[in-house]
C-alpha cells in the first residue's frame, strides 16, 4: 500500500533529494525499513529539478562565487560528505577516511579502500601497506607532504573484502570532486579495483600498466569544481603496496611505473631504488 507524506515531511524530502542531485547522486535504493522514501521518492524527484529552494542552494552558490583555493575547498566537501550514510558501509565504519596530503600536489595516488588501521584512525594508508607507500614516495624524492592520498570509497569494508560495484558509485561523486579540487599533474592507480574504477575497463594489471591515460572526472554538474573547466590528467596505474607485501618480485615493476610518472614530472630519476 502506498504511502504519503504530509506537507512539510515532503518538502524536506525535496531538500535532501535536491542535496544529493547536487553531489551528483540520482539513484536511491529500497531497503527493509526504508519503504516511505521509496514509495515518493521517485515521484518527488520529478519535481525536484524545478525545486530550488534558497536555504538548499545558498551554500553551493556561495562556493561558486568564491575564488579556487584548495585546502579550503577540500574542507568545504568534508563537511558536505558528514556523517554520510548512503551506502551500507556507514554501519560498519570506526572513521570516515577522507584523505591526506598536500591540497596541491602534482601527484594523488589513489587505491581501493580503508582498511583496520585506517579505519581506526581516519586517515588512509598507515598500515602495513601505507609504510611501503611511504618507502615508495620516498625513493621517488617526495614526501607525504607532497602529494595526496585518497581511496576509492571512504569507508572500510567488512573484512577487508573488495568494494562492491554500487559502493564505488556512491562514493564516486566524492572523488570526483576531490580530484577536481586538487587538480593534480598526474594520478596514480594503485592496484585492480582503483584502476579499474577510475578508468571503466575490465582488464589484467598486465594490460592496465605501462602505458598513459587521459582521465576526466566526472564532476556533479552543480559542484563548485565543474565552474572551471578541467584538462584531462594523465593516469598511471601500478601495483597496490599490500599486493607488494605478498609478492615482493613485483616490486621493480612498480619501481619502474613510478619511474614512469618521474620522467613525466621532470623530477630526478636514481638509477636504483635503494
Amino acid at each position: 500500500m502506498a504511502r504519503t507524506l504530509d506537507p512539510e515531511s515532503r518538502r524536506q524530502l525535496q531538500i535532501h533529494l535536491q542535496y544529493y542531485r547536487d553531489l551528483g547522486i540520482y539513484d536511491f535504493y529500497r531497503r527493509e525499513g526504508t519503504a516511505l522514501v521509496a514509495d515518493v521518492a521517485e515521484e518527488i524527484s520529478d519535481s525536484v529539478d524545478n525545486f530550488q529552494p534558497e536555504d538548499a542552494l545558498k551554500l553551493t552558490t556561495q562556493k561558486k562565487q568564491t575564488p579556487r583555493d584548495p585546502t579550503a575547498a577540500l574542507k568545504d566537501l568534508r563537511s558536505d560528505i558528514g556523517d554520510c550514510k548512503l551506502c551500507r558501509l556507514a554501519k560498519g565504519r570506526t572513521n570516515l577516511v577522507f584523505g591526506s596530503g598536500n591540497p596541491n600536489a602534482d601527484i594523488l595516488f589513489i587505491g581501493e579502500a580503508p582498511g583496520a588501521d585506517e579505519d581506526m584512525q581516519g586517515v588512509p594508508f598507515i598500515g602495513r601497506a601505507g609504510q611501503l607507500l611511504t618507502n615508495m614516495i620516498t625513493a621517488m624524492g617526495l614526501t607525504r607532504d607532497d602529494v595526496y592520498i585518497a581511496n576509492i570509497i571512504k569507508c572500510r569494508p567488512p573484512g577487508n573484502r573488495t568494494p562492491e560495484r554500487d559502493e564505488c558509485e556512491t562514493c564516486s561523486p566524492f572523488l570526483m570532486r576531490q580530484i577536481g579540487i586538487i587538480r593534480p599533474k598526474v594520478i596514480v592507480a594503485l592496484g585492480a579495483v582503483a584502476a579499474k574504477t577510475l578508468l571503466a575497463l575490465n582488464a589484467p594489471m598486465s594490460d592496465l600498466r605501462g602505458r598513459w591515460y587521459d582521465f576526466t572526472p566526472h564532476l556533479p554538474k552543480n559542484a563548485p569544481e565543474a565552474a572551471t573547466p578541467l584538462p584531462p590528467i594523465k593516469l598511471a596505474v601500478t601495483y597496490h603496496p599490500a599486493f607488494l607485501l605478498r609478492d615482493p618480485r613485483q616490486k621493480k615493476e612498480a619501481w619502474k611505473d613510478l619511474q614512469r610518472v618521474m620522467q613525466y614530472l621532470g623530477l630526478p630519476v636514481p638509477q636504483k631504488s635503494g
